[in-house]
């Protein structure tokens, strides 16, 4: 059994840590609510641009000839003829966040396994999935950093860029988004998510990447994927779309990077709030251990010295 002395410094130790962890534990709560908050404004704007560009697709019928045959077809259309696909994986920067990059990783093997490992062009934001990239060795074409704060729209523009780019130049027959949704404090669900080409989902036999992404609209949203919609454009569609087509791609990818990093403060927030709880439960147990071992040796001390005395006085 471990001394007293001993027991002494690991509560001390202990105590130690629950001082730290209670620390992350107020600061990763604090810029939970601040990311939770951005999320929950831009999401209900974002999912119904997101329905209206789905509308706007050449396969959903809501197009006219002119739009179709135009040059913006190039975004509203698919690459049947490439054979690159690229991925975008939206990490952490640091550990302590619990299954966190452990599903997000999951789930994209699952794409993997559907699209083919060799076929991937590999974009990644955090540093988890670049050493994920660099272990696994995958072709990792583009790695940006991810701000620990609220982050900027800004920092969208390069990825949409490249995307949006090789997609139209032909390199790429579709992008993906791999990233973890924010559902609620407790909850974060990763999820696929079809970015380019804009294709409106057929039903039952759709691809991997359209299932796993239908659940991103709101009701609104979903509701106008399932109606006929007709727009009318000034001064031009060719004008309109120019400019709207590539804001609306930012709009989305801006808004997985806010799911992840309002799921990634929440899960390390109830990791540090976990961790806090389990010290305190390791101090208290502690502390019984060493309160019954320094009750035990008081109780041997008195014996010892009762006996003592009953010796001395039985020798005179």
């Amino acid at each position: 059994m471990a001394s007293t002395q001993e027991l002494t410094r690991r509560i001390k130790s202990v105590k130690s840590t629950r001082k730290v962890t209670r620390a992350m534990q107020m600061v990763s709560a604090a810029k939970m609510r601040k990311s939770q908050a951005a999320t929950l404004a831009s999401r209900s704007y974002a999912d119904l641009a997101w329905g209206m560009l789905h509308s706007l697709s050449i396969d959903s019928g809501n197009v006219s000839d002119e739009i179709a045959e135009s040059a913006l077809s190039s975004l509203l259309a698919a690459k049947p003829q490439a054979a690159r696909v690229a991925v975008v994986v939206i990490s952490t920067n640091r550990g302590l966040v619990g299954s966190f990059n452990a599903n997000l990783f999951s789930k994209l093997r699952s794409l993997e396994q559907t699209v083919g490992t060799d076929n991937i062009d590999y974009i990644v934001m955090g540093k988890k999935a670049a050493e994920m990239a660099a272990r696994l060795r995958r072709h990792l074409v583009a790695d940006f950093s991810k701000p620990d704060t609220v982050p900027d729209s800004s920092i969208i523009q390069p990825i949409a860029r490249v995307l949006t780019q090789g997609f139209a130049e032909g390199t790429y027959k579709s992008a993906f988004v791999v990233y973890n949704k924010f559902v609620s404090t407790l909850v974060s669900e990763p999820r696929v998510q079809q970015l380019l080409p804009f294709m409106r989902p057929q039903g039952a036999g759709d691809s991997y990447a359209q299932e796993q992404g239908a659940g991103t609209e709101t009701r609104a949203a979903q509701a106008s994927l399932n109606s006929k919609v007709e727009y009318e454009f000034e001064p031009t569609p060719e004008s309109v779309l120019e400019h709207l087509l590539p804001r609306i791609l930012e709009s989305q990818m801006y808004q997985t990077v806010l799911e992840s990093d309002a799921a990634e403060h929440s899960s390390r927030m109830i990791m540090m709030k976990n961790a806090t709880e389990s010290a305190g439960d390791i101090i208290s147990d502690l502390t019984l251990t060493f309160n019954q071992l320094r009750q035990n040796k008081i109780t041997t001390e008195l014996s010892e010295i009762t006996a003592g005395k009953i010796a001395l006085e039985n020798s005179n």
